[in-house]
């Protein structure tokens, strides 16, 4: 395993004082679960986070698309800030929850579309509803490609006449491959990346972030906007504006476990 990128990148991240690290799980730590509602926590992904955040030169955060609920379980390592819906929740590292809006904003509208895409997907084969409490998604993964277009056509639709009686920006829907989400405008990974690095900073720290899809690319160019350095888990050809590529999850972990290893940062305490 070997990272893809430019010998500047590599000697800006070798060379940095600390590295402010921000981590996706899906995709990036762990592969795939089965489905959106399966948990089992990976020993060897939270040994991983767990000597991620002890070490004095590195201070991780996990942002996922997941509920916080889910990510706490996946991840039970106090220290760690962790992000649900993509940042609309958050668990700090002094063990406080925080909720970016008021959940009564929210949940009264997606109350509202969630019995029209259960009738929409009932009886059929492939997808899946998942019901996050600040989110709704629509999984297609198992459904052929025709079908899961039209019916996620057919659902983004629904959801644009339901959300038009909606606070303006309160909402937005996010697409990606057979798969169709409604949530809050905050449940957006950059501004998450943003509000972490405005109210947690860490003087002096290098951001890095190491993610697998689009949502992953929002929070790409803040990072860039921060001085930052961004790294994508995907095969070849993948379209995207990281500096850097790791193939799989577990070039990934690989990778991580390297930076834990290289004596990155010693000289700095937190």
């Amino acid at each position: 395993m070997t990272l893809e990128a430019s010998d500047n990148v590599k000697a800006r991240i070798r060379d940095a004082g600390r590295l402010r690290l921000f981590l996706d799980y899906d995709g990036t730590l762990a592969d795939f679960a089965p489905t959106p509602e399966h948990v089992e926590p990976d020993p060897d992904v939270i040994a991983l986070v767990s000597e991620l955040a002890h070490h004095r030169g590195i201070q991780p955060a996990v942002i996922s698309g997941r509920r916080l609920d889910h990510v706490k379980k996946l991840l039970p390592v106090p220290e760690v800030l962790l992000a649900g819906t993509y940042g609309v929740e958050l668990r700090l590292p002094t063990g406080e929850d925080v909720d970016r809006i008021p959940y009564e904003e929210v949940r009264p509208v997606l109350a509202v579309i969630r019995p029209r895409w259960e009738a929409l997907i009932a009886e059929r084969d492939g997808f899946f509803l998942e019901d996050k409490g600040w989110a709704l998604a629509i999984h297609g993964r198992y459904a052929k490609a025709a079908e899961a277009e039209g019916v996620l056509e057919e659902a983004k639709s629904e959801a644009r006449e339901l959300l038009a009686e909606a606070p303006s920006g309160l909402f937005r829907i996010l697409g990606g491959h057979k798969f169709l989400e409604v949530g809050p405008s905050l449940a957006h990974k950059g501004k998450t990346v943003a509000y972490v690095l405005k109210h947690h900073p860490w003087l002096g720290a290098l951001p890095l972030y190491v993610g697998d899809d689009d949502k992953d690319e929002e929070a790409f160019s803040v990072i860039h906007a921060h001085g930052g350095l961004a790294i994508r888990v995907c095969e070849r050809g993948c379209d995207t504006i990281a500096d850097g590529r790791l193939g799989s999850p577990e070039d990934a972990r690989r990778w991580l476990r390297g930076l834990v290893g290289d004596g990155l940062a010693e000289r700095n305490g937190r």
